[in-house]
């Protein structure tokens, strides 16, 4: 099995199109061809993982948080980073990041957050826009089912808790052949007239080669008239954050000495307890102050995230219970989430779950 056979895996699963634009996902160094004697899965890459990768032999490592995250101008070992990338080329210990195009995903970090405390009807909290295409294709009457069924089975025509939509409309083709055209319909220099259907179908930016070339595999025409136009929609289920609801309201002390316990966390540090019980929960892993508006238009009665500022947690205006539990504490069950992932693919491989705790803060 080489690095390509698992990074194609998890990127299919968790496309590099969902990583937000500051990003570095995929793989940071190393050679797809290379054999894979080993997987060691760790939230961030320290010295002291590499040197658990090398007792381990494992020359590839899987992290939740890139190791070159801003740019390198030079490598002479003057930070972690640095040191990191000098070990792993010594070693030709591979390197591969999935970090948000994980936190993106609806089965992703967030996700993982929400079930360890047992939230229900679970949902994105703050959807993604400009990820989804409408394409639009011209097709023989006759020939519709059969390129419909291979634009879904592409990826196509999902929405929501929905898969199979489209929406089809019928009218007429005209066209000319010319001498050097290989009509399927009409003869050449004559102008035909055919019964088509329009099928319109949504598709998520990351398929849309993959949908393209399905629509021209399946179409009978050797010219395929379509368009492929950019959308502004939300995709539901792709984008940040997530929110959903306990079985039962509790009170919100007793909620927040769970979540601690849960968690582990050393200290939760957290605003007025404006809500004597609460219920509907809202949470994003690592740094999420960006989402707490999205989280009081929600109506959560507590955002539970970490790295929030002094002056953020003014911005739960007694709208909401705002809660920091600390950034590796938040994010330390996307090892297991990755783990498993590839476990259910590669179930006779050597997959290693870190003995490191990389957390660099500490409590007194």
């Amino acid at each position: 099995m080489t690095v390509q056979h698992v990074t194609d895996f998890l990127e299919n699963r968790y496309p590099l199109s969902l990583q937000e634009s500051y990003d570095n996902c995929g793989l940071t160094y190393g050679h797809k061809q290379t054999e894979v004697k080993g997987v060691l899965i760790s939230l961030d890459v320290t010295e002291k993982i590499v040197d658990e990768a090398i007792r381990k032999k494992c020359n590839l490592i899987i992290s939740h948080h890139p190791v070159i995250f801003k740019g390198l101008k030079r490598i002479n070992g003057s930070n972690m980073s640095e040191r990191v990338i000098e070990l792993c080329i010594k070693n030709e210990i591979a390197l591969y990041a999935i970090h948000t195009n994980l936190d993106n995903h609806k089965e992703g970090v967030n996700k993982r957050i929400a079930d360890k405390i047992g939230l229900l009807n679970t949902h994105i909290l703050a959807p993604k826009k400009g990820t989804l295409i409408k394409l639009s294709v011209f097709v023989p009457r006759e020939a519709t089912q059969k390129l419909s069924d291979a634009l879904f089975e592409a990826g196509a025509g999902s929405v929501g808790n929905y898969s199979e939509c489209s929406f089809q409309s019928s009218g007429y083709g005209t066209y000319r052949p010319n001498k050097s055209a290989r009509p399927a319909k009409g003869q050449i220099n004559e102008k035909s007239t055919e019964a088509e259907i329009k099928v319109e179908v949504l598709v998520p930016l990351d398929r849309i080669g993959k949908v393209l070339n399905a629509m021209k595999l399946n179409h009978p025409y050797e010219e395929v008239a379509h368009d492929i136009v950019p959308l502004g929609n939300e995709q539901q289920d792709i984008g940040s954050g997530m929110i959903g609801e306990l079985e039962k309201s509790m009170p919100a002390e007793l909620f927040l000495k769970e979540i601690k316990k849960i968690f582990g966390a050393g200290v939760v540090k957290h605003t007025a307890l404006i809500h004597k019980n609460v219920k509907t929960i809202a949470v994003c892993g690592g740094t999420g102050s960006f989402l707490i508006e999205n989280a009081k238009r929600k109506k959560a009665d507590i955002f539970i995230s970490s790295d929030l500022k002094y002056h953020e947690y003014f911005d739960a205006n007694e709208e909401l219970i705002i809660v920091d539990i600390g950034h590796y504490e938040s994010e330390q069950f996307t090892v297991h989430l990755i783990y498993e992932n590839l476990k259910e693919k590669f179930s006779n491989f050597a997959l290693h779950l870190t003995e490191v705790n990389t957390n660099p803060v500490k409590y007194i």
